[in-house]
């Protein structure tokens, strides 16, 4: 092959692709056009005798090709074309999702209907290609229906805020498109991962030890528990569920879904997980802690793993870790602290107090892409282990990766491996005010919030978030996580719950 990709016969990759197709048999050579050269070659139409034990590529202008298909239009081999292209969606980008997107007198978003929302994108898959003004024009599209999360009145979710140098460092990476398994093909971001866990096990207190980045903080919580089970009886890697006694692990009922969805995935059962009682802060009750563990032993399970939270995603409190951590240590059980919301408190010289103990656990969840404005996902569980369990927890040694006998240090093949600021609230409407007796209030006041959200959302000024919580009806809750935050976006706020909730 003299010109094309790295796939058989250069057929899928967007550069350098055959036009035309030298075919052999025996000491015949026949030329043919690529698409049907290929049909023949895979029973397509052409004979079947003819075989392609050779390609030797006669590339006229490159195209992308697929077997069984014409060629399709593309701007590989014309540089030109695409830096022309690249500027002028970058240009999109910047006018109308950095600049607009994050102006406060802009809309948060523009709130359409499924259907027409589907008319108005036109999303058909269709088989021809599209002109590059046509593609601008989707872009912008793609845009302008997208919610702002960058927007300083988007409190809706634990991330929000657009930071320039995260959105750089993203465009980098998508740019090289690489994987981070190996050294070999990443040797930069290997290095970098490297010193970043580095840097953020230091600030948990830890001066060794380990951890990877994943795909978000639920499989995070997940490693983690995979982890402790792992240490306690590490036959079940091989052996698998049948080597193992009931199991227990203890959270409190304002952890995050994902440690009961860890459970289920890991084979654990949802009936492993015992949910210990929490304050009325939303906070685990250590005594409660204690207790749960004794009932569990006096069951016959085994308790394995504690998992505290520090920063809980609906009121943002942080469990009291130094007494959880004594708890953990008189029954020798593992401690994960999930802070993947909270975490970036370890920056803040002043409420850091609210992470005191979580140097005493053996594992932690942290999510950058939450606090610290690092683009989604950015997820790192950090270990204080320093006896490589997590490569022996979860390494495959995949020999067409992870070969010993590289020319480089393979060490560095690592891919084997209100308190707060959320702000709850009622918004009491003119009708309610001051009828806190009345028997239905409660009922009433309830179903503000989801009337104010899909007013908010439709008019597109901004995006808050609801739920109930225990007894509690539905009441909004303002991530306070941007920023971009000033004062009179927070005045805002206020003013606009007003004006939209006036008649109610």
């Amino acid at each position: 092959m003299e010109k094309g990709g790295g796939d058989p016969l250069g057929l899928l990759c967007p550069m350098g692709r055959p036009e035309k197709l030298a075919l052999y048999r025996g000491g015949q050579t026949r030329v043919e056009e690529s698409s049907r050269a290929i049909a023949g070659c895979f029973g397509g139409g052409q004979k079947r005798d003819w075989q392609c034990p050779h390609v030797r590529v006669l590339c006229v202008s490159p195209k992308i090709l697929m077997a069984d298909s014409e060629a399709l239009p593309s701007l590989a081999g014309d540089p030109v074309a695409v830096e022309a292209l690249l500027r002028a969606v970058f240009g999109v980008v910047v006018d109308e999702a950095i600049q607009k997107g994050t102006n406060a007198s802009q809309k948060v978003c523009e709130w359409k209907e499924p259907e027409e929302l589907k008319q108005l994108l036109d999303l058909e898959l269709r088989s021809q290609g599209e002109s590059q003004e046509q593609i601008l024009e989707r872009c912008r599209a793609v845009i302008r229906y997208s919610v702002k999360t960058g927007h300083p009145r988007f409190f809706n979710q634990l991330f929000s805020g657009l930071d320039p140098h995260a959105l750089a460092g993203r465009i980098i990476t998508e740019s090289l498109n690489t994987s981070q398994y190996t050294y070999e093909i990443a040797p930069v971001f290997v290095l970098m991962e490297e010193e970043v866990l580095r840097k953020l096990r230091a600030l948990v207190g830890w001066s060794s030890g380990d951890g990877i980045f994943c795909p978000g903080g639920s499989i995070s919580n997940m490693y983690a528990v995979n982890l402790a089970r792992y240490q306690r009886y590490p036959d079940c890697k091989q052996r698998g569920l049948r080597t193992l006694p009931p199991l227990a692990l203890f959270t409190s009922k304002e952890c995050h879904y994902s440690i009961q969805k860890g459970a289920a995935f890991l084979g654990l059962g949802t009936d492993s997980v015992r949910v210990v009682k929490a304050d009325e802060r939303g906070k685990m009750v250590p005594e409660d802690l204690e207790r749960q563990i004794g009932m569990a032993e006096a069951e016959g399970a085994v308790p394995f793993l504690v998992s505290a939270t520090s920063g809980t995603t609906v009121l943002g409190a942080f469990d009291p870790l130094e007494a959880i951590a004594d708890v953990c240590q008189r029954h020798g059980l593992w401690l994960h602290v999930d802070a993947a919301w909270g975490g970036s408190v370890l920056l803040s010289q002043t409420h850091r107090h609210l992470l005191d103990g979580i140097q005493r656990a053996d594992s932690v969840a942290w999510n950058p892409h939450k606090l610290l404005a690092a683009g989604l996902q950015c997820s790192a569980l950090l270990l204080q282990d320093t006896s490589n369990l997590l490569k022996r927890c979860h390494g495959s040694q995949a020999s067409y990766l992870f070969q010993q006998d590289k020319f480089y240090d393979v060490a560095l093949d690592t891919g084997d491996k209100p308190e707060f600021v959320n702000v709850c609230f009622w918004f009491v409407p003119p009708s309610l005010r001051g009828k806190q007796d009345s028997p239905d209030y409660h009922e009433r006041l309830s179903k503000v919030a989801p009337m104010l959200k899909e007013r908010m959302v439709k008019e597109g000024s901004m995006m808050i978030g609801y739920q109930p919580h225990g007894t509690r009806g539905n009441f909004f809750r303002v991530v306070v996580a941007n920023p971009a935050l000033t004062c009179a976006d927070m005045d805002f706020l206020l003013n606009e719950l007003e004006r939209l909730g006036q008649d109610l």
